[in-house]
């Protein structure tokens, strides 16, 4: 039985029925169908029990300046739904969906914008870029290819549930995950499929599906009730398959180990983590297990050269050893602020929340360095971060480039 989000697959998915949530302690609304089920956070409607956020500890006198080198309105964002929309940063351009179809693309320097286009879609899956073309996936079931140059329509193609996950593309393939449990490997020159891989969805998952991570001809995704898989590229086979977290306890909610961020490849090295489940290192090519530690985290990891950055299930962000997962240090006082997935920015650790702050912390001991606000939407989508410029996405739309000024 798979899971859906009512109605069923094949008929469009109701709009407007997420919202941002406050914290994944917060299960509040759980939708049951036919035996079959996603859990989808939120703190609108209804008596909420949820914890609190954490108030904002005051910035040392030493804090560093951050200045906004340039911010647009891109148009509706998430229209107010729990959807991650990440841009896409391919090279000198970001690109950005909204939810209310519209995609745009601005210079990544001067915020410019380079082209527009409007869908008549509903879009959930951000977009993908590959700096040739451009996908993304819809409510519907549509993935659609665009010019990444002119922003023109080349190609539409059909999968077989909603996309959540921004598309991932690499040697002419766009990788598109679904919420039933399926990647399908299509054309990127013109969206004809290639090859479908097909995984069995549990009774009950969390509202969100692991974007994948593409290497070395491999395709990495996490999939619903702990596995992790990598598939061959050219032709969508089972290069391994392992399962980070085994469902335990009585309840369908304690037994959730979704697999809902993306995993991240470095070297030969996957590091995947799993809600209510693990954190895990594994090898590439072999799948072997290097190392796993306790940690629940859907939001994400990111990585440096040393260490392992991840937003837990309450907000709170670790940093671990990459080569043992020990760990140096855990930022608690954003608590239940439903931080975003990190992104490292020099010697800093960036997370976004649901006021709209962006965070810096101090890479070796996690303490607060810098903080801003970008409007008071939450940052559902991780930060951004290439030559020095964190690029933002909050859920109202507003697209903001910001620079640490590190000499104070």
């Amino acid at each position: 039985m798979h899971a859906v989000t009512p109605p069923v697959w094949p008929l469009p998915a109701t709009r407007g029925q997420f919202a941002p949530h406050r914290t994944i302690a917060a299960l509040i609304a759980l939708v049951m169908l036919s035996g079959c089920g996603t859990i989808k956070q939120t703190f609108l409607g209804g008596e909420d029990n949820s914890e609190p956020p954490a108030e904002l500890v005051p910035l040392p006198a030493d804090a560093l300046t951050v200045e906004e080198v340039w911010s647009t309105d891109t148009g509706a964002g998430s229209d107010e739904q729990y959807l991650r929309l990440t841009p896409a940063l391919d090279g000198t351009r970001i690109v950005v969906a909204d939810a209310d179809g519209s995609v745009n693309a601005y210079d990544a320097q001067t915020g410019d914008r380079l082209w527009s286009t409007g869908l008549d879609v509903h879009i959930t899956g951000a977009p993908g870029s590959d700096g040739t073309v451009v996908a993304i996936g819809t409510d519907d079931g549509d993935v659609i290819g665009l010019s990444a140059e002119s922003g023109k329509e080349v190609w539409r193609a059909k999968v077989s549930s909603e996309v959540l996950a921004p598309p991932q593309i690499a040697e002419g393939v766009v990788v598109v995950r679904t919420i039933d449990g399926k990647l399908f490997g299509l054309a990127g020159e013109d969206g004809t499929l290639r090859w479908i891989y097909d995984r069995t969805v549990p009774v009950l998952t969390l509202r969100g599906t692991s974007a994948p991570a593409v290497a070395r001809g491999l395709i990495v995704s996490g999939f619903d009730g702990g596995q992790l898989a990598a598939i061959a590229l050219e032709d969508g086979q089972t290069v391994w398959e392992v399962r980070l977290a085994v469902p335990r306890g009585r309840s369908e909610v304690e037994r959730l180990v979704d697999i809902d961020a993306q995993p991240v490849i470095a070297d030969s090295t996957v590091y995947a983590v799993t809600f209510q489940g693990r954190i895990a290192a594994l090898d590439l090519l072999s799948g072997d297990l290097l190392w796993r530690r306790d940690l629940s985290s859907h939001i994400g990891l990111a990585l440096d050269d040393d260490n392992v950055y991840v937003t837990d299930a309450k907000s709170h962000v670790w940093a671990l050893d990459r080569s043992n997962s020990s760990s140096l240090w855990r930022q608690d006082k954003l608590n239940a602020r439903a931080v975003s997935r990190p992104g490292v920015d020099g010697r800093h650790i960036v997370v976004g929340d649901l006021e709209g702050y962006v965070h810096w912390l101090d890479r070796d001991d996690g303490s607060t360095a810098a903080r801003t606000r970008v409007g008071g939407a939450p940052i559902l989508a991780p930060p951004l971060v290439s030559n020095d410029i964190v690029y933002v996405y909050s859920s109202d739309g507003t697209l903001a480039a910001l620079r640490l000024r590190r000499g104070g």
